[in-house]
């Protein structure tokens, strides 16, 4: 009969100094990993606050532009703030706070917010003289409703991402004439 004998194996497993390099470089790469889903979150929540911001200054801008438009005349303007008289005789303002931050259109009793996070709002107002070659031309209506005939207004949005605003709209311009 023979005697088999075990030959001693040394114990495997990672060495100390094998371990803490394998430790170092899987947390470069999860660092790595949550750094990018950090960086496309914040990118996707930021052009989704464009897009909504975009969308609620078209939207307000459609609104204003076929109300002034309509509009029989221009009762009282500062900066903040345009009355009109529309077809019917009734009062329609635009007004902007900038306590809250908020564009309205008072219409009829029912108040409605046009812009949210409105930063900046601003209204003017022109009018319109016969120029001596025969051209028309808009120039400053001295702050006099009576003889208004285009209002300009201007105003930038912002949002926050993650509770910082960062978010800034560009400055959104337009020129309405009144048709009356």
């Amino acid at each position: 009969m023979k005697i088999i004998k075990k030959i001693a194996r040394p114990a495997s497993g990672f060495s100390l100094v094998e371990l803490m390099i394998s430790d170092g470089i899987g947390s470069v790469i999860m660092t790595a990993i949550v750094l990018s889903f950090i960086c496309c979150t914040r990118s996707f929540a930021a052009i989704g606050n464009y897009i909504d911001l975009n969308r609620a200054s078209q939207s307000a801008l459609d609104q204003m532009s076929r109300d002034i438009r309509q509009a029989s005349s221009l009762q009282s303007f500062a900066t903040n703030q345009l009355v009109f008289l529309d077809s019917n005789s009734n009062q329609l303002t635009f007004a902007w706070s900038p306590v809250s931050s908020q564009l309205t259109r008072s219409a009829g009793g029912v108040t409605d917010i046009l812009l949210k996070n409105c930063d900046y709002l601003s209204f003017d107002i022109s009018q319109r003289n016969p120029v001596a070659d025969g051209n028309f031309g808009f120039y400053a209506a001295s702050n006099n409703p009576a003889i208004c005939k285009l209002v300009s207004v201007s105003w930038r949005c912002a949002r926050t991402i993650f509770g910082q605003k960062v978010n800034t709209e560009s400055v959104q311009t337009a020129k309405i004439v009144l048709r009356n």
